[in-house]
């Protein structure tokens, strides 16, 4: 038995799909008028929000903790442990206050982006329209109580389990319950009380969506009482693993790998060098710790949370935060023409009768279907209401009946009854060819003609002229019924083809230069669209896109699939498409080895945006459209989302940067160290020693997010690359180490320094070169021509003064520090410039090397689901 709401519970409402809706009202307490805005308060408070799983609000306290869970944190809480139980208190409390400062390092990036995606998240919550007191509202779908009576259309996602009261035309798709692809029909009434999901036609679902047609349906059972929540309880349930964040997870291994071998190799050699247990074992541990950049978990969050802020400042909201480095990655951008490409507000232009003159009949058939019509707003039907006149006796008719617009007829019918008259009459709009279908006439002024085919050839070569100036032509016909009757869409038959609808839709002002723009950062610009190929290749050749290699629907649809996956990236026009086909279309282009964005906003938009590498729809989309996307443009506008495209390669390139500097740095000083472990005959750093060095060396990559970024990192895609960051690492690893191999040299064979000055020079020589590869790495540049972020300078600098006077502070010899004399510093300060000057010679010739390996490798050919390998160079 399922889980109920504490008002379906007590009135033991089980088989709710059994039971008549009267008994169902009694036993939830409502009414057809909806629950009283008091009542539905109260019930709220009562029995918690309409959602399933835990709530994602972070708590400070959580967080905190959360931070000790880290398997590094572990080692380092080991470390204390153990220097504590034998005796070594002072080094214990190093070690734990090391352990304290860098976890609250980590709480404030992590809780600070939480909180900063939680208010962006907030801005594109889901509505549902209730009945509170018999009045509609638009409320948060998680506000919406067992017992309210709420209204679906087309589009909408439906928000909790319930029965239908009323429906019209009503296919809801259940492919999230029940794995079935096509819409099912439901209709009011009763289902057998064993009966299974997919056979409660009567009762709609959490998480499903309509795809056509209108209801009414009073809500038994919400959150997680839901048949959604109770699958997904059995279910493990995860978003899938974006290729950045596998890259992530592969770059730890390879850390976990190199760490344990160093660490086991340096362990066991100290102890057969007969070096004293404890310290061999603590000196291990710090090198594992030492080596692995421990915060990057929250660089990660930081940055990708400011890049999310500032994105949402320029007009995206960010809904998943893996998706902005794929947003930086794409190098294709699909969309439709209507609202993106063109201004998106439609103007009815014109209203023609068959012999393409102006007919006041069609305008006002035309205004009866759009202001009578109650399934989904559209803008076509916006311009037509727009144009009615005082003059149009409106308030004479009434509606009788409706046929819903859905994508398979592609027509609406509406039924309006002149009041006190005898008959009704049926007005039917749509796609010229759909409403043709229907029609057995054609309307000459007053008088029916039959619909041969010269007249289908005559409103052919009109529908293309006018195509082909830019207007968007739809169709209307007429037809006149005693009115006795209701209608269905078997009445849709013998209708009279009265005349044209012309819609103008302009080109965005500035939109031939944006999408100059795009293609100047490597972004091309396919068009996928339902209207006919010459609108589309009129709007195309006026924008600048190219037009010339079009398919239609028609030929995809006898297509193989690998036919289209030959023809797709030769395509410039994809028109005259079914909503079905924009899936395969994705898919092939993905296929061809491109990273696709996909722009909809539409019902059946949800499956592309799914297959898309980063799917994008707009503020004003229907519920499953935006639920199916990672990016939501508060304005559609391809300007917004080009820059979007900016600041996601910014926060990408920001993010690199840290690994890039932490992995190449830390290998080399642990490299250094492990070997000169085994070479001296004292531990070259003290574990305490090595913590510091790490934390402080961490200190300015906290300002990494609000780094500057060279022009040259955003004009093109970006990708996560492993083999490119393993092959940095050891590279710049290993010039770090022959600079700490000299510092070795200058420290024991020049200057005779004792264990303790070897230390201490050593912690100050290694601290410097890591916070000096900082400067060199952060740019492709020469660094003197690339200006550091504010933050990140000043926080190097502060570092970079503290390494060079910590041997001389106060309580310094806790931590094993002694005085360095002058020349000792002057020669570490000398092999730090050198090694400036080093690292900045070997980034010309390793980026120089890894463009000419890019230029020339294989570009590698991606199946599969919306996360797939990377292989740009990062």
């Amino acid at each position: 038995m399922l889980p109920k709401t504490p008002e379906a519970s007590t009135n033991g409402a089980d088989a709710y799909w059994a039971r008549p809706v009267e008994e169902l009202f009694a036993a939830l307490a409502s009414r057809p008028a909806g629950l009283s805005v008091a009542e539905a308060a109260a019930r709220l408070k009562r029995n918690g929000p309409n959602s399933i799983g835990k709530r994602s609000g972070a708590t400070a306290l959580g967080t905190f903790i959360r931070q000790f869970r880290s398997s590094l944190v572990l080692v380092l809480v080991f470390a204390a442990i153990v220097s504590a139980f034998v005796g070594e208190g002072s080094e214990a409390a190093i070690i734990a206050v090391i352990v304290l400062a860098s976890c609250f390092l980590s709480f404030t990036q992590e809780y600070g982006a939480s909180k900063a995606m939680q208010a962006l998240t907030a801005r594109i919550s889901r509505r549902a329209t209730v009945l509170r007191d018999g009045v509609e509202a638009s409320v948060p779908a998680e506000t919406i109580v067992a017992g309210d009576v709420v209204r679906l259309s087309a589009g909408n996602l439906v928000p909790a389990d319930g029965v239908l009261l009323e429906a019209r035309d009503f296919n809801v798709s259940e492919a999230t319950l029940t794995g079935e692809t096509y819409p099912v029909v439901k209709s009011p009434g009763l289902s057998p009380a064993q009966a299974q999901i997919g056979q409660r036609d009567n009762a709609v679902y959490t998480g499903t969506s309509v795809r056509s047609g209108t209801a009414t349906f009073l809500v038994v059972r919400t959150g997680e009482h839901t048949e959604y929540a109770a699958i997904a309880a059995t279910i493990a349930r995860g978003t899938p693993e974006t290729e950045f964040a596998r890259g992530i997870r592969r770059f730890g291994y390879l850390m976990t790998e190199i760490m344990l071998v160093i660490v086991i190799l340096v362990f066991a050699a100290n102890l057969l060098l007969h070096r004293p247990l404890i310290d061999s074992l603590l000196f291990s541990l710090a090198l594992a710790v030492g080596l692995t950049p421990e915060l990057l978990p929250a660089i990660i969050s930081v940055t990708l949370a400011r890049g999310a802020r500032a994105m949402a400042a320029r007009g995206v909201i960010v809904r998943r935060l893996d998706a902005i480095e794929n947003l930086g990655s794409m190098d294709l951008l699909c969309t439709d023409k209507t609202g993106t490409l063109t201004e998106g507000v439609v103007r009815l232009d014109a209203c023609k009768d068959m012999d393409g003159g102006d007919s006041a009949d069609v305008r006002f058939w035309a205004v009866l279907n759009a202001t009578l019509q109650s399934g989904m707003a559209n803008p076509l039907d916006e311009a037509i209401g727009a144009a009615k006149t005082e003059a149009d006796p409106l308030a004479e008719w009434e509606k009788a009946d409706e046929i819903p617009y859905d994508f398979v007829r592609k027509r609406l019918s509406v039924v309006a009854r002149r009041r006190g008259a005898a008959e009704d009459l049926m007005i039917c709009k749509g796609a010229v060819s759909n409403v043709l279908e229907a029609c057995s006439t054609i309307l000459d002024g007053a008088t029916a003609r039959p619909l041969d085919d010269s007249c289908r050839a005559r409103i052919d070569d009109r529908v293309r002229g006018w195509s082909g100036q830019g207007y968007r032509v739809l169709g209307l016909a007429v037809r006149r019924f005693d009115g006795t009757k209701s209608y269905g869409r078997q009445d849709e038959a013998d209708l009279g083809f009265a005349g044209f609808l012309l819609f103008l839709d302009p080109p965005k002002a500035g939109m031939a230069e944006t999408l100059e723009a795009l293609r100047g950062r490597g972004i091309a610009v396919k068009v996928i669209t339902g209207d006919n190929r010459y609108v589309a290749a009129h709007l195309a050749e006026t924008i600048g896109l190219g037009h010339r290699n079009i398919l239609t629907g028609e030929e995809l649809a006898r297509m193989t699939k690998e036919a289209l996956f030959g023809r797709v990236q030769r395509t410039d026009l994809f028109v005259e498409i079914d909503p079905n086909q924009k899936e395969r279309i994705i898919q092939a282009l993905r296929r061809r080895g491109h990273v696709v964005g996909y722009l909809g906003d539409g019902i059946n938009d949800a499956p592309a945006l799914h297959e898309a590498d980063i799917g994008i729809s707009v503020d004003s989309a229907v519920d499953v459209a935006r639920e199916a996307a990672d990016m939501i443009l508060l304005k559609r506008d391809l300007g917004v989302l080009l820059r979007g495209v900016d600041d996601g390669r910014r926060t990408f390139a920001n993010t690199m940067k840290y690994i890039s500097i932490t992995t190449s740095a830390n290998f080399g000083n642990m490299f250094s160290m492990a070997f000169a472990s085994l070479a001296l005959p004292f531990l070259p750093m003290l574990a305490q020693q090595i913590l510091l060095n790490n934390l402080l060396s961490s200190l300015p990559s906290l300002a990494i997010a609000r780094d500057r970024v060279d022009a040259e990192q955003i004009e093109a895609p970006r990708r996560w690359n492993i083999g490119s960051i393993r092959r940095f690492m050891i590279y710049f690893g290993l010039v770090s180490s022959c600079f700490d191999f000299l510092t070795f040299g200058l420290l024991l064979l020049v200057l005779h320094a004792s264990a303790d000055t070897f230390r201490t020079g050593w912690f100050v020589e290694s601290l410097l070169t890591q916070l000096a590869i900082v400067l060199v790495i952060r740019t492709r540049k020469a660094f003197w021509r690339s200006r550091p972020g504010t933050l990140l300078a000043w926080l190097t600098l502060a570092v970079a003064v503290l390494a060079v006077v910590i041997p001389y502070l106060p309580g310094a010899n806790w931590f094993g520090f002694v005085p360095l004399p002058a020349p000792v510093m002057a020669g570490l300060l000398a092999i730090t410039l050198a090694y400036l000057a080093a690292s900045e010679a070997t980034k010309r010739w390793f980026f120089s090397r890894e463009d000419r390996r890019l230029a020339h490798g294989p570009r590698r050919l991606r199946h599969g689901g919306r996360d797939r390998a990377r292989t740009n160079a990062a």
